[in-house]
């Protein structure tokens, strides 16, 4: 094909790619085909004097990606195999290292890995930035270069160079692995229960409903409450996190989206029905959570359903759409904004908590044995008629039948997660004055 001609069917096709657009362009068409010309003029120069050889297809989908990766850090080109991989990860099975990323300052930020992945195991944090891969520089790659570069055979292995605030640069090697992911969780803390929810695949939605029926069953119908954990949730499926939202939801808005042209807006609204029948819910949120966390967020918080408590959220609220292209893979396109029901933006903002509690340790501080009434000269005798009644109940007035030691051996095991055990103690809290609350005790 005569390379001219080339150039005129690329022009044409990134021309009809963009034509929906095309009324809110400044440019006149004259101005438009002189930069096509432009463009042809340099894949010509690059395919015949570049030192090395280059195929006319890594040119053209390194122009296209080029132009896409420059709009925003979330449009991109993915070819016909990072497409495929892209539509099996949405069905909650990939192979991988398990982190979302993202791109700053030329280099790649981990949004957050995800659970139980090699990444995971490996101590990968949200906010690390990956300065090499196998020993080459990030800076210079685009996302979808950096990310081809992390991908690979299963049980093969990678070293990431990474640097994170308030320590020197450090290596880890991680061996990629098939990253399956199981999307809900859940424990029961006490009386309360606990879901974590570590993405939003089309697991997601039915996972939230089978989770809270296993963990009222499991309380025996005294269940106080919910725990949803959304930390370091890096989003997935906008239709999983509108299904998670409607769960706890009656009715009202959950979330709109807005692109260019004002007839394109949608608005998603909850039907009749809530998965936990009024209880309390705390939803924990961190700056891992981003994109469909921060919608789900973002909707219990303006309808006054969940109270939300850890830190400020990642701050990713624009919608991106899988444009396939004729079996050339696939655009992915940054067409909306997201916004909350109360008209919220979420984008480069995040989600505010409204219980700010950041992650910390905690440690048992021995106190010094302080007087009690027992100990007062002249105190009154206890009594009581029937003494059966305070078998088992020392001084301290605790039980002393076992049961505190179970207690006490649960609670250490939650302790070092700061943020958790503040929101089973809110939930806790509100249980005793809600209308919900159980009449024994939890």
């Amino acid at each position: 094909m005569n390379f001219r001609m080339l150039t005129a069917v690329v022009a044409v096709t990134l021309m009809a790619s963009s034509a929906v657009f095309a009324e809110d362009k400044s440019d006149s068409p004259a101005d438009t085909y002189e930069m096509l010309n432009l463009f042809g003029d340099v894949f010509e120069r690059v395919r015949s004097d570049y030192v090395e050889e280059a195929s006319d297809e890594e040119l053209i989908e390194a122009a296209v990606n080029g132009m896409l990766t420059a709009l925003d850090p979330h449009s991109g080109y993915l070819n016909a195999k990072r497409y495929g991989e892209m539509k099996v990860q949405t069905h909650g099975s990939f192979g991988g290292l398990g982190i979302e990323v993202t791109m700053e300052g030329g280099l790649v930020k981990v949004v957050s890995p995800i659970d139980d992945t090699p990444a995971f195991r490996a101590g990968l944090e949200p906010g690390d930035l990956v300065t090499h891969i196998d020993g080459e520089q990030v800076l210079g790659l685009t996302l979808s270069e950096a990310v081809e570069k992390m991908r690979g055979p299963v049980d093969t292995k990678i070293k990431l160079t990474i640097r994170r605030d308030g320590r020197d640069p450090f290596d880890v090697t991680i061996t990629r692995a098939i990253v399956k992911i199981q999307s809900v969780r859940s424990r029961l803390e006490g009386k309360v229960g606990y879901v974590r929810v570590s993405s939003f695949s089309e697991q997601t939605g039915p996972g939230i409903s089978e989770a809270i029926e296993k963990l009222e069953e499991e309380a025996g119908g005294e269940l106080q409450g919910i725990v949803l954990d959304l930390r370091n949730n890096p989003g997935g499926l906008l239709s999983q996190a509108i299904a998670v939202s409607d769960a706890f939801l009656e009715k009202g808005e959950i979330v709109s989206t807005r692109s260019r042209r004002p007839g394109d807006a949608q608005r998603f609204n909850a039907r009749p029905g809530d998965v936990a029948d009024g209880l309390p819910v705390v939803v924990i949120i961190n700056a891992g959570s981003a994109s469909a966390s921060e919608i789900v967020a973002g909707a219990l918080q303006d309808h006054g359903r969940a109270i939300l408590l850890g830190t400020k959220s990642f701050g990713k609220g624009s919608v991106q759409t899988i444009i396939p292209l004729g079996g050339r893979g696939a655009m992915r396109l940054t067409t909306a904004r997201y916004y909350t029901p109360s008209g919220r933006s979420i984008q480069a903002v995040g989600i505010e908590p409204d219980i700010v509690v950041p992650q910390a340790r905690i440690e048992s501080i021995d106190q010094p044995q302080s007087r009690r009434e027992a100990d007062l000269r002249g105190a009154l005798d206890y009594t009581i008629e029937e003494e059966e009644e305070t078998e088992g109940v020392d001084d301290e007035g605790a039980s002393s039948d076992g049961a505190e030691d179970t207690e006490e051996t649960q609670a250490q095991a939650t302790a070092k997660d700061y943020q958790l055990q503040r929101a089973l103690d809110l939930v806790r809290g509100l249980a005793l004055f809600g209308n919900k609350a159980p009449t024994s005790d939890g």
